[in-house]
């Protein structure tokens, strides 16, 4: 966790001491998780570099009174990713596994109805690096018989990273410097994607011919390692060529299985061959070998553009596209068109007509169609034309035109669609043409039915008759601003002209158009007719319901609005309370109204407005009542847990305000209670006197006596001369965070929550240290080492130990590294350094104790120095003190590290550790002056002051 951004926000909100106001919202973002490191850009902007993959997590520490709403938002990176809205505390954003494109600048947004809203900021750099991928190529100009015999060639290394990568060349593992091979040139090229360097050889020479190897390095930022590529230039290298198996455009019959090819003619080294189909992937069952790819039984849904690509990383890759498509024929419909020229919608003798057929194929150039008469093949002549391609309709249509149609030429005709040479089924319509079976169509709607009145929730049908010979289907859309149909289609086709429609809604409501279809009918000016819809819906009302609170004996006006209804007439309004009717209440148009003339103890309760129509009913409701609002506890008191260390209690002081306190009578005073939550038992419960509350003063009461490290649920509860008013509850968690408001000498790590004051494991050790107590411990654990209980020996006390039981073996370690201290840098002699006193408890029982040592660990180097503190061996069944005076260079870390030794009887823990300035009062028989290790231009100056408000904070943040 850097430093400089911990310090900044040591600086917290100041303490209200009783004077609070409601305060606007403030917000700063701190952050936890994997961050590499976090820093400010000449902008002043904070910056938190991250590895992809990593976790993220960005925590908005908020202020303000009530408390505040969070909000996370993030812009530029990627299109404006979007958190949801939260009314979390100190809401955490969490990213599990962070990929490149959500870096960017996230914005949290806290607000709470106080002033302008708080809006933090803090930049999200993601680094990464990919592995590089060098390419081969040489000038067209230069390709000719034997590829790269002589010629110039260039070598281009490709990589994504951020940071910009830097590039290292190497032949034959031997780095290759520019100033000193005039047969090489490396040059970063214009307009490229990506990061690119190239190295180029002039006039290839015999030792050109190696493995060439390019290396990135993004210079191990956040751990990344280099990564690097090779290339193998021979005589023969040459690029990728292909031959394709099959044609480019393949049609199939469905069922079909079929295997395309793409033959690899040439390329040196042996090209790879990929598989893929536009515009969708590869279908799940397909199967690719190689340079064949196999499908069994395809279906339309296979067809596709399918590509093979061949690459090795030599000049351009090649390619051979297939286009694979399945014959399908579905879906056959006609139209009959009366002589167009003579503007007729019916059929005449000595007038022409044409008859039309079309076929939904794929291919569509591939159907073949053919015409009958009776059966008989249509013989084209003089008075029958066939075209097999009709301009004047739509592409692969049909059509057989009789001209001056004579009796001869009344017929049933049919047409037949097909694929010649396929299995794919033929389809066929047939036709019957006289004067008596071929009449216009005829739309209408029934009497009555122009207005359709149906119940919303219920069904409607729309009825659209129509007749004619022969029959069209009827299709239905919306009328009104080119609405889809309720289904999402613009077009619904019905076959007998009904339109059913089930649970209908208002939005449903308004005007439907029927028209004709020119298919399968006469081709001719459609039919039209309109339906209108009307949905009923009961009244929308206002408001649905509100929390009134009003002083005892005041008069109370209660109104219930109608914002929309259909029918818009209301037909009865009836008020309730609590279920029981009442008389009177005004009935206007548009509300109805009612007046509680004076609020007592006995007319509080629920008070319902039913407001009717002819289509149902709604309600307005109204919690009436004279009880006190609930209070809102504060949430910005800096130090709101402190202990006395003369005992294992603390005290909070709990602080609130009170939510319109003028909405009711005089608040008289509150009734607290304290429940221990583990338990569920009740600790506190009485009723406290504070001043009369104003709009925004500050409440505060010292609850005391309470137990670390237990938590507890205090709930508060206003009290009028009504009685009680609402409560509010919340959570009292003992933490080391904010613990002890004393000197900082007086400042001791208990290990009481699970944050354990901003203590980490080793990630590098074989085991690890354990947090328990007497409540946790297993009862199975080993006997005669350990202890029972910690330091205070309470039941509760936590304190942390390692296990010595198996797997563990002889000389396995396990180290528990404190927060950063700051301490100003000292490049003096050790005895001008300002000394420090870390002081621990130890307890090392049993007849196989190894060793615990204590270390040292500067912030710069990440290395441990040699033990400042060690002991070995059992020193007895009781916890005993340490103190070591030690005089740090710069910043440092406390380093616990406890030894395994012989055997299983082997726990020892540590318990109430501090680090204090100045030399230990009286130094532990065995304790050392140390100095920290490292060169003192390694350590970043801070001031002395923030030496232990760094390591609280440290806590604070990654607890959060």
């Amino acid at each position: 966790m850097d430093l400089v951004w911990i310090l900044f926000l040591s600086v917290l909100y100041p303490y209200a001491a009783g004077q609070g106001v409601y305060a606007p919202a403030n917000a700063q973002i701190v952050h936890s998780g994997q961050a590499c490191v976090v820093k400010d850009d000449n902008m002043s902007e904070r910056i938190y570099t991250i590895r992809e993959g990593d976790m993220l997590v960005l925590q908005c520490l908020v202020k303000g009174h009530p408390r505040p709403q969070v909000r996370w938002t993030k812009t530029a990176g990627s299109a404006s990713d979007k958190f949801q809205e939260t009314s979390i505390f100190n809401e955490t954003l969490r990213i599990e596994r962070i990929q490149r494109v959500q870096g960017g600048r996230y914005y949290c947004k806290a607000e709470n109805g106080v002033g302008v809203p708080a809006i933090k900021s803090i930049r999200v750099d993601v680094q990464y690096l990919d592995k590089p991928i060098l390419t081969v190529h040489q000038t067209i100009s230069d390709v000719r018989g034997s590829y790269y015999q002589e010629k110039t060639v260039f070598l281009r290394c490709t990589v994504n990273s951020n940071p910009p990568a830097r590039f290292i060349w190497r032949r034959n593992y031997v780095s290759i410097e520019q100033s000193k091979d005039n047969g090489v040139d490396i040059y970063e090229p214009l307009y490229t994607q990506g990061e690119t360097k190239v190295l180029k050889l002039k006039n290839l020479r015999p030792q050109d011919f190696a493995n060439y190897t390019c290396q990135v390095s993004v210079r191990n930022v956040c751990d990344i390692p280099d990564s690097e590529v090779t290339f193998q230039l021979t005589s023969a290298t040459s690029p990728p060529s292909l031959r394709l198996s099959v044609n480019e455009t393949l049609v199939v019959d469905p069922g079909t299985d079929v295997t395309m090819s793409c033959d690899v003619t040439g390329g040196e080294p042996v090209p790879t061959v990929l598989w893929s189909r536009f515009p969708a992937p590869l279908p799940p069952w397909a199967q690719a070998r190689g340079s064949t790819l196999s499908l069994r039984r395809v279906t339309p849904r296979d067809a596709g553009f399918y590509s093979c690509t061949a690459v090795n990383n030599v000049g351009n890759p090649a390619k051979r596209t297939v286009n694979l498509i399945v014959r399908v024929l579905r879906n056959i419909t006609f139209q009959i068109t009366p002589d167009s020229n003579k503007d007729s919608e019916t059929i005449q003798m000595g007038r022409d007509l044409k008859l039309s057929c079309h076929v939904d194929a794929q291919p569509q150039d591939k159907v073949s169609y053919s015409w009958y008469k009776n059966s008989a093949p249509v013989q084209p002549s003089e008075s029958l034309i066939l075209l097999r391609s009709d301009p004047d309709m739509a592409p692969g249509t049909s059509s057989l035109e009789i001209i001056d149609m004579k009796f001869r030429d009344q017929a049933t005709y049919s047409c037949v669609a097909r694929f010649p040479g396929s299995s794919v089924p033929e389809l066929r319509v047939d036709v019957n043409i006289t004067q008596s079976s071929v009449t216009p169509p005829v739309l209408t709607v029934p009497p009555g039915g122009s207005m359709v009145t149906v119940s919303e929730g219920k069904g409607a049908e729309l009825v659209c008759l129509v007749d004619g010979k022969p029959r069209p289907p009827v299709l239905w859309s919306r009328a009104d601003k080119d609405l889809p149909m309720p289904s999402g289609e613009n077009l619904v086709e019905t076959k007998e002209g009904r339109l059913r429609l089930d649970n209908v809604t208002r939005n449903m409501s308004g005007s439907y158009r029927c028209q004709t279809a020119q298919y399968n009918g006469l081709n001719i000016k459609r039919r039209e007719a309109l339906v209108q819809l009307n949905v009923q819906f009961p009244p929308i009302v206002d408001p649905v319901f509100q929390d009134v609170r009003s002083k005892l004996f005041q008069r109370l006006p209660l109104r219930c609005s109608v914002l929309k209804a259909n029918p818009a007439r209301i037909e009865q309004a009836t008020w309730l309370l609590n279920g029981r009717r009442l008389p009177g209440g005004v009935v206007l148009p548009e509300a109805s109204e009612y007046v509680i003339g004076t609020l007592s103890t006995g007319n509080n309760g629920t008070y319902e407005c039913r407001i009717s129509n002819s289509a149902g009913s709604t309600s307005c409701v109204f919690s009436v009542s004279a009880r006190a609002y609930s209070p809102e506890f504060y949430y910005d008191t800096p130090t709101p847990i402190y202990t006395l260390r003369t005992s294992r209690n603390y005290t909070y002081d709990l602080q609130w305000t009170q939510r319109e306190p003028n909405a009711v009578d005089k608040i008289i005073g509150y009734w607290i209670s304290v429940t221990q939550i583990q338990k569920r038992q009740t600790v506190l419960s009485k009723q406290i006197t504070v001043k009369e509350p104003q709009k925004g003063s500050l409440l505060s009461y010292k609850i005391q006596d309470l137990r670390i490290p237990l938590s507890y649920e205090v709930r508060l509860t206003p009290i009028t001369t009504y009685g009680l008013g609402d409560s509010a509850t919340r959570n009292i968690q003992y933490s080391e965070a904010f613990n002890y408001p004393g000197p900082l000498a007086e400042r001791v790590c208990g290990f009481e929550d699970d944050r354990m004051c901003g203590f980490t494991q080793d990630q590098n050790d074989k085991f690890d240290w354990i947090r328990q107590n007497n409540l946790t411990q297993n009862p199975k654990r080993s006997a005669n080492t350990g202890p029972i209980k910690d330091r205070s020996n309470t039941d509760e006390g936590y304190y942390m130990y390692i296990e010595a039981s198996s797997p563990r073996v002889q000389g396995d370690n396990a180290r528990l590294i404190s927060p950063i201290y700051n301490v100003t840098v000292s490049k003096g002699a050790v005895r001008s350094r300002t000394p420090y006193c870390i002081s621990f408890y130890y307890h090392m029982h049993g007849k196989h104790i190894g060793s615990l040592n204590v270390m040292l660990r500067g912030r710069s180097f990440g290395g441990t120095g040699p033990p400042v503190w060690s002991l070995s061996g059992s020193q007895g069944n009781s916890w005993k003190q340490a103190n070591v005076t030690v005089s740090p260079s710069g910043p440092f870390q406390v380093v616990f590290e406890g030894v395994r030794g012989s055997g299983f009887e082997g726990d020892i823990a540590i318990d109430d550790v501090s680090v204090t300035k100045g030399r230990c009062k009286q130094d532990n028989p065995i304790s050392n002056t140390a100095v920290l290790p490292g060169r003192a231009s390694e350590l970043l100056p801070l001031p002395l002051g923030a030496l232990l408000a760094c390591s609280l904070f440290s806590a604070l943040l990654l607890s959060r």
